[in-house]
């Protein structure tokens, strides 16, 4: 990973430090007395993709892996935690940075065990001047716009001998100079669709990945095909598509074939999908795809607005996964977490390059469907047993619900508890909320980074409902209450 004047004004806490020398610890028993660890528990193909890509030994990509989930767990917990003046998070070797704008969120940030960063611009004020910027140049010499979360400022990507154009349209919207970089690219982005045919589904002469599997389907790129497009091998039809401006597209598949939660490693075997958490900056993610199979690299930024010449499309993943025609489509894996459709980019998988990737969780919810997990169909969890009352459900990311309703239950005076059971892999959480007049408010919460919560809170008796949120990744859960 590059490195930037940040690491100069970084404060490395003690607890930062335990944080690195725990996971090292943690990690470590994979190499001792073993030139081959085990890799079964981490997908071999995936480990071995890793080796090839990001030149580390069998040892050092199992370690990644465990580091990059244990930070990954770290930085969710630190973001929920934070009140506001979020500037973005990144992953450095074993270590996780954490920009904020305040000197409280920075003490937050160091009592959860990360670095901590001060910076002048939030993550949201950053995304808002990306957009700015973009919206002033020139649409045909922009190849990309996107939040640089380590630099604390604004990249804009151009065509070659348009940098002067584009900085002068950009300086005209009266953004100061330090706050947008614009950088010349060898090569405009491009969708990876082509005509010629292989494996993965057909579109008429066309070919596209399948991106990941979910209920009645599968979620692929948008610019594959149109609304009501069909596809051969699995034979399908696109419900719901959309680009540019987005990327996403769901096909609904016939009763003959069977949407499998894995994704294939294109070393004789498949992945398991856990669930679609995301990851952060710096984290590494693998891609399959039916033109390249299976390459690796890290996350560079999110957000990113991409120009390809169909017309722009916001959102993106950027990485440094290498891509080409007929990868489109594809998925994208941090571990075995789904992240992301693979769209566009530029380069190819001999010299590198950066492609773009649609989240996966905002293509769930247009289409309203489900992620499938663990190699197979969407089974909903056991429940919470010894609960009065079970409630179910399911989720797309960042949405919630009410139980047993949204106007509630009447509860006596005493303890109401309450418990969570969702799907592996997702942050979903729990909240008791107690109605006073016509206002309900939080009075009780249970939200860690883990699929499952509980709750027990002793309070008055009133009319109280339940609110279960995803706070990130999608599917089933269950859950119950037991009121005095």
């Amino acid at each position: 990973m590059r490195r930037t004047s940040f690491r100069a004004i970084t404060v490395a806490t003690a607890a930062a430090t335990l944080l690195a020398a725990s996971i090292t610890a943690a990690t470590a028993g994979t190499a001792a007395g073993s030139d081959k660890p085990e890799v079964a528990g981490y997908a071999p193909g995936m480990v071995a993709a890793m080796e090839r890509d990001l030149g580390l030994t069998t040892a050092q990509a199992v370690d990644r892996i465990k580091i990059d989930k244990a930070l990954s767990d770290k930085h969710h917990a630190i973001i929920k935690s934070l009140d506001k003046g979020y500037a973005g998070a990144w992953v450095d070797g074993s270590e996780l940075f954490v920009a904020v704008t305040d000197k409280a969120g920075a003490a937050e940030v160091r009592a959860a065990g990360a670095n901590a960063v001060t910076v002048d611009k939030s993550l949201s004020q950053l995304e808002r001047l990306a957009t700015k910027a973009y919206q002033a140049a020139p649409d045909a010499k922009v190849a990309a716009a996107y939040v640089d979360v380590e630099s604390n400022s604004v990249v804009m990507e151009v065509a070659k001998g348009s940098k002067g154009a584009v900085a002068a349209a950009v300086a005209r919207t009266g953004l100061s100079a330090g706050s947008v970089s614009v950088v010349e690219v060898a090569a405009m982005p491009r969708t990876l669709i082509n005509v010629i045919g292989g494996n993965a589904y057909y579109i008429g002469g066309g070919r596209c990945s399948v991106g990941f599997s979910v209920t009645g389907g599968f979620v692929t790129a948008g610019h594959c095909g149109s609304r009501g497009a069909t596809t051969t091998q699995p034979s399908g039809t696109f419900q719901v598509s959309s680009f540019p401006g987005n990327d996403y597209a769901y096909v609904n598949v016939g009763s003959d074939d069977t949407p499998i939660g894995a994704v294939n490693n294109y070393s004789g075997g498949t992945v398991n999908v856990a669930g679609s958490s995301q990851a952060a900056v710096g984290a590494s993610v693998c891609r399959s795809g039916s033109t390249t199979g299976w390459h690796c690299g890290t996350i560079q930024a999110f957000n990113a607005t991409v120009n390809y010449a169909e017309g722009s499309v916001s959102g993106l993943i950027r990485t440094n996964v290498c891509a080409e025609p007929g990868d489109s489509g594809g998925s994208l894996l941090a571990g075995t977490q789904a992240q992301g459709m693979t769209s566009g980019g530029n380069g190819n998988c001999s010299s590198g390059g950066t492609t773009y990737f649609q989240p996966v969780n905002e293509a769930l919810s247009a289409a309203s469907v489900t992620l499938l997990t663990g190699g197979g169909g969407t089974t909903p969890p056991p429940g919470c047993a010894g609960q009065e009352t079970a409630f179910s459900g399911s989720l797309s990311s960042g949405a919630s619900t009410y139980k047993p309703s949204s106007s509630g239950f009447s509860s006596s005076a005493g303890t109401i508890t309450g418990c969570l059971d969702g799907p592996s892999g997702v942050d979903f959480d729990l909240y008791l909320q107690k109605l006073s007049g016509s206002t309900w408010s939080n009075v009780a919460q249970g939200i860690t980074s883990a699929p499952d919560e509980s709750v027990s809170y002793s309070g008055t008796a009133g009319t109280y409902r339940w609110r279960v949120l995803s706070y990130s990744g999608s599917g089933s859960y269950t859950g119950g209450y037991s009121t005095p």
